[in-house]
């Protein structure tokens, strides 16, 4: 099994990703063991001089101003979890509570929050074991952190609730510990608290959401450029210099990518070929205008990318333990709105990939623009083919134009008022995923519907990256001769995507292309969204055990 070593600082969103698959288990760095150690001890000094810290020795959000017996400091953390366990709702999927726990982890790693050695690492163990609480989706606000789905994070490690393992799946959260020798955690002062500040669920769903949207939005690409063959469409609108003299990042990459995949010297089409000389001056926007629309999604993602691994690798507690200062400071940096603005941004750009994708589809399947049979099958009228097809993506595009609202312009006060302004990140990030998860299966409705309609210019061949594509696909869904049921074969392609497979097939062809042009190196999704900065930031090692 291999490790990820937690610091603090340099966790990826990818990591993140893997580490929800159940494929990375975590240890600390030697330097976050001394951090940890150094923040709780000055905390315990502070409790043996008898001064008052918010959260350490006084009740909590209006109650602040309360100072708690030191004989019940205990029960104060204890009482903070089980009060604030009242969320509602689905629970995370493991791979989800997985996410949220390394990260919980994570950030407690950088010694800031006052928790003990002894409660991180058991907190490590239960993680490396998958004894994953029962977390409901729903019920944060985001402003002093996640507290309800923390809370019920928390309550599995201290044996209370309901939890998951492999070997006992869902049961009573002590039977679970018990099964896998562990004990549940005994909170120390203040890591009740400690457990429960962050804004760990918005930011592991967030992760969740930029690397699927990083996925979809490259396999756009090439999609969209297999929609543009079959409709015998230009590769004219990518030349380098139109994009060179309007020079946004996405944009000249997403023209460099369809440049590689569509009609060249080292990839020839013969479907390009056989229009040659057609009268058609230039393409509908769907088709032309990619490079602009699927490239600022490109930058959406770069951008949203960056502010999230800062916010994984982030102090989001409250209040704070400074060693090297000698002090706990209250501050605000529990607040969810920058992982809130940025999901909300991510959704809004990563839909435009669908609503550029139905248009296409309806291009497909519309004889009077794309010279094919209706709806792409022989017979019409006896058979459908991919009229409903169709549909689905409509109703899909236009589901995501309701989630697209932003969550986080919305805000209600709680806490009695002391938490007057809160970011609704919690549902920014639900939804941002299901947006995405639509953007995947429209993605994959256009990329059957483009297979298809090549059967009808055969025998010509398009390039030998696309036809790639084409043999891909018809290893797992074959051409629709009549009318067969299609919902499987949506789900099959969709797994394609969700899989990288699409991108992975074509990049040898696109690395291919790069060596005898112009420089250009085909993104991988690792590279495609590195951040020109992210060099500076140290990735989190990985070690075998």
């Amino acid at each position: 099994m291999k490790y990820v070593l937690l610091d603090g600082e340099s966790l990826e969103t990818s990591d993140l990703l893997e580490i929800g698959y159940g494929r990375l288990k975590v240890r600390l760095t030697s330097e976050a063991e001394i951090k940890v150690k150094k923040g709780r001890d000055l905390l315990e000094s502070i409790l043996k001089e008898n001064k008052v810290a918010y959260g350490v020795n006084t009740g909590f959000g209006k109650f602040a101003n309360k100072v708690i017996p030191n004989d019940c400091l205990e029960q104060l953390q204890l009482n903070l979890v089980r009060s604030h366990a009242a969320g509602v709702g689905n629970p995370l999927t493991p791979d989800r509570v997985r996410r949220l726990l390394a990260l919980r982890i994570n950030v407690l790693s950088k010694g800031h929050s006052g928790i003990s050695l002894e409660t991180l690492r058991q907190l490590i163990d239960a993680f490396n074991a998958s004894c994953l609480s029962w977390v409901p989706e729903k019920g944060t606000v985001g402003a002093s952190g996640d507290l309800a789905p923390l809370a019920h994070l928390a309550l599995g490690m201290l044996g209370e609730g309901q939890m998951w393992s492999p070997e006992t799946g869902w049961a009573n959260a002590s039977h679970v510990l018990e099964t896998h020798d562990l004990k549940p955690i005994r909170l120390k002062a203040k890591e009740g608290l400690a457990l429960l500040n962050g804004t760990q669920l918005i930011t592991s769903l967030g992760a969740e959401a930029v690397e699927m949207s990083a996925s979809i939005a490259l396999q756009a690409d090439i999609v969209a450029a297999l929609s543009l063959e079959v409709l015998k469409g230009t590769s004219r609108a990518f030349d380098a210099d139109i994009h060179r003299i309007r020079p946004h990042r996405g944009q000249i990459m997403v023209a460099k990518r369809l440049r590689s995949l569509l009609h060249s010297d080292i990839h020839p089409s013969e479907i390009a070929e056989s229009h040659r000389f057609c009268d058609r001056v230039q393409d509908a926007y769907t088709i032309r205008c990619c490079p602009q629309v699927h490239g600022i999604v490109h930058d959406t993602i770069t951008f949203v990318k960056d502010v999230i691994t800062t916010e994984m690798n982030s102090a989001t507690d409250n209040p704070l333990v400074f060693p090297e200062r000698s002090e706990i400071i209250s501050g605000g940096n529990f607040h969810g709105e920058y992982p809130a603005k940025v999901l909300d941004y991510l959704t809004i750009g990563v839909h435009e990939l669908a609503a550029m994708s139905e248009r296409r589809i309806e291009r497909l399947v519309n004889p009077a623009l794309s010279g094919l049979p209706a709806f792409l099958v022989e017979n019409g009228g006896l058979n459908s083919g991919f009229m409903i097809a169709h549909c689905t993506a409509a109703a899909l595009v236009s589901e995501n134009k309701v989630l697209c609202h932003p969550a986080s312009v919305d805000s209600l006060s709680t806490s009695a008022g002391t938490e007057d302004h809160v970011s609704m990140g919690g549902y920014a990030a639900r939804k941002a995923l299901t947006v995405v998860e639509n953007v995947e299966r429209v993605i994959a409705i256009e990329l059957l519907a483009a297979c298809q309609a090549i059967e009808f210019l055969r025998p010509l061949k398009s390039t030998k990256p696309l036809e790639a594509v084409y043999a891909l696909v018809r290893d797992v869904v074959k051409p629709w001769d009549k009318d067969r049921f299609m919902a499987p074969d949506i789900d099959a392609a969709t797994q394609l995507l969700r899989e990288n497979k699409i991108f992975d097939v074509v990049q040898p062809f696109m690395d291919l292309y790069d060596e005898r042009y112009s420089g250009y190196k085909a993104d991988s999704p690792t590279s495609s969204f590195s951040i020109d900065h992210r060099a500076k930031r140290r990735k989190a090692e990985i070690h075998f055990a």
